[in-house]
């Protein structure tokens, strides 16, 4: 799905194609070249950190280095999807630090079973996917942040249940308020 995007200086003139390293103007071709790169990445160790939210900005960069400049680093632009708006750009920083200030409160979800788990990481993720922080590679860094979450909590993650279309579904769902669906799909993947 298109982002809906107000005067995006991130966009090559005339198209909804965002600037990249390798100058593809081609929306499928840099779709592509964005997964495989993605892919690359994602197998290597990530940046460490403590869980927080320089440690979430750094995994971004981490994952979209070879094809954004901008990796890691707040959007500066009103963006939606659906019809739905993003939290606007000049409120990122400080919804930002209070999901990440609410999730040390939380202990970083350690200790938890595998169904409290679930439960507080719908919070957060959800809350994390209505600010929406980065132009692009929101839902890949949630999901690689979830799986360190549940790493660092002693629970399992198995990435074999990730289906693109249950998690936009879930996530889809969850900006709605109906959160039902990504808490069932965390659990899942915590549970198996």
């Amino acid at each position: 799905m298109v982002y809906t995007a107000e005067q995006d200086p991130l966009c090559y003139p005339g198209t909804t194609v965002l600037i990249n390293k390798l100058d593809l103007v081609d929306q499928a071709e840099l779709d592509e070249a964005e997964l495989a790169l993605f892919l690359i990445r994602a197998d290597e160790p990530l940046p460490d950190g403590a869980l927080d939210r320089a440690h979430y900005m750094a995994i971004h960069h981490h994952l979209f280095q070879d094809i954004y400049d901008w990796a890691g680093q707040p959007r500066t632009i009103r963006i939606g999807k659906g019809g739905n708006w993003f939290c606007y750009p000049e409120y990122i920083d400080r919804q930002m630090d209070l999901v990440f200030a609410k999730l040390e409160r939380n202990g970083f979800l350690t200790g938890l079973s595998p169904e409290e788990f679930a439960r507080q990481a719908t919070d957060f993720l959800a809350d994390l996917n209505a600010i929406h922080p980065f132009r692009e590679g929101n839902g890949r860094t949630q999901l690689t942040f979830l799986s360190l979450l549940a790493e660092n909590g002693g629970l399992p993650f198995n990435d074999d249940l990730l289906d693109r279309h249950r998690v936009i579904g879930a996530m889809i769902d969850s900006f709605d308020g109906r959160i039902e669906p990504l808490r069932q799909l965390i659990l899942d993947l915590v549970s198996h």
